[in-house]
């Protein structure tokens, strides 16, 4: 078993295509916890920034990963996402995500009237491509390249999301660097 810190600066935090900080810049972290059987847990926490109140978001997850003999990844998960000072937001999610080598694939069902998301991802080396369409919210791009900044990892991603019922389009260029421990 294995229990791990990270640490990470965002120019902004986007999530499914969309800003959680109204384009401002995020620092968030957590605590993970791995077994050699494959069960996993951890708590996520960052600075959002909404119009209804909420300054921070905090997350509690668990779920069991394993690799098949041929190479398949499956990851079954659950997640609580909560917002502090304004619960009406709070929501969880149920999902499964299989990989092979560097394509996955995601379906992650919302609970209690939360809407679904799934989403189509390829890396190449650093690069990364990913899709992601969210239930009467819109869809999403990411193209992501990670690389080392010393001993920190940093990244630089765009991001493009169209929203289904009002034409809404947000676009993102950000920054990253994070370190784990």
């Amino acid at each position: 078993a294995s229990v791990s810190a990270n640490v990470s600066f965002a120019s902004d935090y986007i999530w499914r295509g969309m800003t959680q900080t109204g384009e401002e810049p995020a620092i968030s972290g957590g605590f993970d916890y791995a077994n050699d059987a494959g069960f996993y847990a951890g708590i996520w926490g960052s600075n959002v920034n909404f119009s209804d109140g909420a300054g921070s978001e905090l997350d509690v997850y668990f779920g069991y990963a394993l690799e098949t003999e041929s190479g398949v990844g499956i990851d079954i998960s659950y997640v609580d996402f909560t917002y502090p000072g304004a619960t009406d937001l709070d929501f969880e999610e149920i999902g499964i995500a299989l990989s092979y080598g560097d394509l996955g694939l995601g379906y992650y069902s919302g609970q209690s009237g939360a809407p679904d998301y799934m989403d189509v991802s390829y890396a190449f080396g650093d690069f990364s491509v990913s899709y992601g369409d969210y239930d009467t919210y819109g869809s999403n791009i990411l193209l992501g390249y990670g690389f080392s900044c010393g001993q920190y990892a940093c990244g630089l991603a765009y991001s493009d999301f169209s929203a289904e019922d009002d034409g809404m389009d947000e676009d993102a260029l950000v920054f990253s660097v994070s370190a784990s421990f």
